[in-house]
């Protein structure tokens, strides 16, 4: 099953390299990491999707928590949460191309960022499932290149990752 843990960490060097590093000793896979420091700057937060069965993500959790950066740990998927991914992606865009290429961003609520006369790049957020949706909708042929984030995520309501 997949699971999005979010944890928070001092943001120091090293304390990264000791998460990947507890994941690959295990053997555990990481699908996507996003990092980056919170409102406050001596702590850094961390989304990482893997996934196992509930035996193994709780085993994850234990072995987090050991680590001396490591501030607090949650499962978001153990409750209600939200998660976005950000995609960037240029594609080809000529002639006749170019009308419909827009109508399927704004039909997925993308934005064009940057127009060239030959292409356009293209912003999109939403659940990993919808960007997939956008890269099966577009032309094979006419995708130059693709940048995924991986997702993060923050509990909905009252629900919050904090010390």
């Amino acid at each position: 099953m997949r699971h999005i843990i979010s944890l928070l960490m001092e943001n120091e060097a090293g304390a990264l390299s000791r998460v990947a590093g507890l994941f690959s000793s295990r053997g555990y896979n990481i699908e996507s990491l996003t990092v980056a420091a919170t409102e406050d700057p001596t702590l850094s937060r961390m989304t990482l999707v893997t996934a196992g069965s509930d035996d193994v993500i709780e085993q994850i959790t234990k072995q987090l928590n050991k680590l001396i950066e490591v501030v607090k740990v949650v499962d978001l998927s153990d409750g209600d949460h939200i998660e976005r991914e950000l995609m960037l992606m240029k594609v080809r865009a000529v002639g006749k191309d170019r009308e419909e290429i827009k109508r399927m961003a704004d039909i997925f609520r993308g934005r064009i960022i940057d127009v060239t006369d030959k292409s356009y790049t293209i912003e999109l957020t939403g659940t990993g499932s919808k960007l997939d949706a956008f890269l099966e909708g577009m032309e094979r042929g006419a995708i130059l290149e693709t940048v995924r984030t991986g997702a993060s995520g923050i509990g909905r309501g009252e629900r919050i990752l904090k010390v």
